[in-house]
């Protein structure tokens, strides 16, 4: 074999190396690049199911907050009414015609009255035109006016004797009577 015949062999087989090193390589980076193509797929469903889940977790809370808010409002214009209503009570008990009134204060003063002994002397005390009613209805009473208090009507009533103060005025009867009876009122303005 001559020496032309081994280089030409030798490189054939170096050709046919280089060949498959180079068919080797190639398929190597199509593997590669198929790897990576798939990551690269996998990694955008994720992102976009990421995104998708960030999109419903979103209008969750928009929409939790817009029920929320409208929840308050709600709440806020019964909360207006009542107070009209309660407004408008405090009103009609301001504007009661004299004989109703002159009946309702002789009751609260009674009522007052009941929490002392008999022998102390109790002062009582009433809105400022309310004040010669009171006077009249205490003259056969062991009770005297003694001043005016800010109120709707009806009597404060108290003795130095036994240091106790009864609040009978219309304002502290409406407040026992609206917070026993406001669930009652509330469902009847509202329907619930």
């Amino acid at each position: 074999m001559s020496l032309e015949t081994v280089v030409e062999d030798v490189r054939d087989e170096a050709r046919a190396r280089a060949e498959e090193i180079r068919e080797g390589a190639e398929a190597e980076a199509e593997e590669i690049l198929a790897e990576a193509e798939t990551d690269a797929e996998r990694i955008r469903e994720e992102r976009l199911a990421e995104v998708d889940r960030q999109i419903d977790q979103e209008r969750e809370q928009t929409l939790s907050s817009a029920k929320l808010e409208a929840k308050q409002e709600r709440l806020g214009a019964r909360r207006d009414v009542l107070q009209d209503v309660y407004d408008g009570v405090e009103e009609a008990i301001a504007d009661l015609e004299e004989g109703r009134r002159r009946e309702l204060t002789e009751a609260t003063l009674d009522a007052s009255l009941a929490e002392f002994d008999d022998d102390e002397d109790v002062a009582v005390y009433t809105r400022a035109e309310d004040v010669e009613l009171l006077e009249d209805l205490v003259a056969d009473r062991n009770a005297q006016v003694d001043g005016e208090v800010d109120c709707l009507g009806g009597v404060v009533a108290e003795s130095d004797t036994s240091r106790v103060r009864v609040n009978n005025t219309f304002d502290s009867v409406l407040e026992t009577v609206w917070d026993d009876e406001l669930k009652h009122v509330s469902e009847r303005l509202f329907d619930q």
